[in-house]
């Protein structure tokens, strides 16, 4: 699965990178709410990530039908920059710049998610992962990933 998620304020739009159909879309609960809803195409309510609190290192979980069944830790913001996700399956997300990371399942990559900078200078994300490493809440990572680094990656 190949997707482009584009950062608009509040709201992550994802497309299918080759026909560029909307696939999912991110959007903040609130103002002031740190809850983040994501929708598929059909505005059908699939995942929510909610962020615990804005610490130096955020901790995230992800609930389905209101209960919890995943989290994310930042485990490193500056040195080796990384996210855990523990729960019903565990990764690492992983990077040496905070612009490219490497979603890893143990041992072995299976996917990849890269910051890029648009020509209006918003952030831009490209997700690539093995489908048989893919679910909806993937998407879910890229919000985690913004949310962490982005103030860090955003043109000064």
């Amino acid at each position: 699965m190949e997707l482009v998620v584009s950062v608009k304020g509040n709201k992550y739009i994802a497309e299918d990178k080759t026909t560029h159909k909307l696939m999912y879309t991110v959007k903040k609960k609130g103002l002031g709410s740190s809850k983040f809803i994501l929708l598929d195409s059909s505005d059908y309510r699939l995942y929510s990530l909610l962020q615990g609190t804005m610490d130096r290192k955020p901790v995230f979980s992800i609930t389905h039908d209101d209960v919890g069944f995943m989290t994310i830790y930042c485990t490193s913001l500056f040195l080796d920059p990384s996210l855990k996700v523990e729960g019903r399956d565990k990764f690492d997300i992983v990077s040496k710049d905070r612009h490219d990371f490497q979603i890893m399942s143990g041992d072995k990559q299976v996917g990849r998610l890269i910051t890029l900078i648009t020509v209006s200078n918003e952030l831009q994300y490209e997700l690539e992962i093995e489908d048989k490493y893919f679910d909806d809440y993937v998407v879910l990572f890229v919000v985690a990933v913004d949310r962490t680094f982005g103030e860090m990656n955003r043109p000064q």
